[in-house]
């Protein structure tokens, strides 16, 4: 009964966040429509303030069936009120605790070494069986010298809240936020003990193992195993003023920026606008035109200046893989741009931001932050498996809003991006066989090129720094005709098999989590609705 009345309540609270979005939910539940009312309930069940207390009704029990004397893992818990607590909670967990003060006693030292190691601090507390969890971790990745968890804050009366459910290692992230220490072991030998204790603090141990590591040997443990009194925030980073070219011997690589367009002049225009704005040494733009018969457009087209645009004129259907396909085989820089014509630029640097990134050995494909109009976030990267295929991250969030720990404000690694605004190397492009002119003429073309680079070890990644304003669809329109429908459940269809996307029992995607909800672009906790 109490959980059923605590639902009530989380399902009253949606209500008032957005009534008109709830109605549309439950519409869509009357018709028999559970994948659309989902989609809607997700983010609404997710924004609740008591979301995180019904979902701890559901909790699942630790695993207890590997407690141990080996592997041995130890406990740094740092002074401050709360302290005999969090000692307790470590015990508990039959994991022995390490003075944690310069000079200490390390007679552990050789009882335990190799072990792992767990720094806490005071009021810290382990979840019931996080020792047995951290044990069967160990046991099950040989390979493994950090291992992290998942974690809560939980307040002096016990009451736990704020949950982070982590991505896999995402490198990128920790550079802006320390998910890892605190909430982590780390394996350590004798020699490497002292050191440890004499030189590391709580906020840099894990992190800084972690970063040392093969990304094989970072392992996430997708379980809520510490309740923290506090814990890192992130930090958002200034935009970067130095171009890494300008050092000796260095210089701008040419970038060949790809417009497809038709008709639209007043897109068309503000978008060359913007271009012609950027501040980027090195650039030729070459406008793909698919069959404008606007004579304003043509007028337009005809009159761009030569030294620097080209006009690729093609009247075969519209297939924004060909287009792109095409011009990337006349293009002539070594960084390619991908760029919508409904794309409207404000900021003079954007392109040298995303050069910069792409130019890196394991990145491959740069996305921007694209705003609506309105200046709602339209995309923050893209996350596969939501709602069976894949949308953009934060969609309808306001750039300035907390979100999901500041996901949307920071660089990191995605599954994807979009292709309204890409960036990538064009030797990597080619070495994919750029994008699927067959099986993705229209829809999910850029997510299928991300996952095929990052395939190749050239990681997709996301650069908020970027930002832009993007039309979405203006130009193009929406596919709601029979036969935009058709093909688009078609290329959805064939993203299924691909990638795996509609695979709902499983986690498809590394930088999402198992209980986040696979119907919210919101990063909302996963609830049954």
């Amino acid at each position: 009964m109490k959980k059923r009345l605590l639902r009530l309540v989380v399902y009253l609270d949606a209500a008032r966040l957005s009534p008109r979005l709830w109605l549309t939910a439950l519409w869509w539940r009357i018709l028999g429509k559970r994948v659309r009312s989902r989609a809607q309930f997700g983010p609404l069940l997710g924004a609740s303030p008591r979301a995180y207390r019904l979902w701890l009704q559901d909790e699942a029990a630790l695993d207890m069936t590997h407690r141990e004397a080996d592997p041995a893992i130890v406990a740094v818990v740092g002074e401050g009120q709360g302290r005999d607590e969090t000692v307790r909670s470590v015990g508990a967990e039959g994991i022995a605790v390490l003075c944690d003060a310069p000079g200490a006693d390390f007679a552990y030292q050789g009882r335990y070494a190799p072990l792992w190691l767990m720094w806490l601090e005071a009021g810290d507390a382990l979840a019931t069986g996080a020792g047995d969890a951290y044990r069967a971790a160990i046991a099950a990745n040989g390979h493994a010298r950090v291992i992290y968890a998942d974690d809560d804050v939980i307040d002096t009366r016990g009451r736990r809240t704020q949950p982070h459910f982590k991505p896999e290692w995402n490198p990128e992230l920790l550079r802006h936020h320390d998910y890892v220490t605190g909430a982590a072991i780390v394996r350590v030998d004798a020699a490497a003990l002292r050191a440890v204790l004499t030189h590391c603090t709580a906020a840099s141990l894990a992190a800084k193992a972690a970063t040392c590591c093969e990304p094989q040997e970072v392992v996430r443990l997708p379980r809520v195993l510490h309740h923290r009194r506090i814990r890192p925030a992130p930090r958002v980073p200034a935009v970067p003023t130095l171009r890494e070219w300008q050092q000796p011997g260095t210089s701008a690589p040419k970038v060949s920026v790809i417009v497809p367009t038709r008709n639209r002049l007043d897109l068309l225009r503000t978008c060359i606008d913007g271009l012609m704005r950027t501040n980027y040494p090195s650039m030729e733009v070459i406008v793909v035109d698919n069959g404008s018969d606007d004579p304003a457009a043509l007028e337009y087209l005809a009159a761009l200046g030569r030294a620097r645009f080209e006009v690729l004129r093609d009247d075969g259907p519209f297939n924004f893989s060909r287009l792109n396909n095409r011009a990337a085989r006349l293009a002539t820089g070594e960084v390619l741009c991908l760029l919508n014509n409904d794309i409207e630029v404000f900021a003079r640097d954007w392109l040298e931001i995303m050069v910069r990134q792409a130019l890196r050995p394991e990145v491959g494909a740069v996305g921007a932050c694209l705003l609506y109009p309105d200046g709602r976030i339209q995309h923050a990267g893209v996350v596969l498996g939501i709602c069976g295929g894949a949308a953009h991250a934060h969609r309808l969030l306001r750039p300035e809003a907390e979100g999901y720990f500041r996901r949307h404000a920071l660089p990191q690694f995605v599954s994807a991006v979009t292709a309204a605004c890409l960036v990538v190397r064009r030797e990597s492009f080619v070495a994919v066989g750029g994008l699927d002119e067959e099986n993705f003429a229209v829809a999910f073309n850029d997510v299928d090129l991300c996952m095929r680079l990052n395939q190749r070890g050239w990681q997709s990644l996301y650069e908020p720094r970027a930002t832009l304003v993007h039309h979405e669809s203006v130009s193009r329109g929406f596919d709601r005709d029979p036969i935009g429908a058709a093909r688009l459940a078609s290329e959805l269809a064939a993203l299924k098999v691909r990638w795996g996307t509609g695979d709902m029992d499983r986690q498809v995607d590394p930088f999402h989590h198992p209980q986040l909800s696979r119907y919210s672009e919101r990063f909302a906790i996963r609830l049954n609705s």
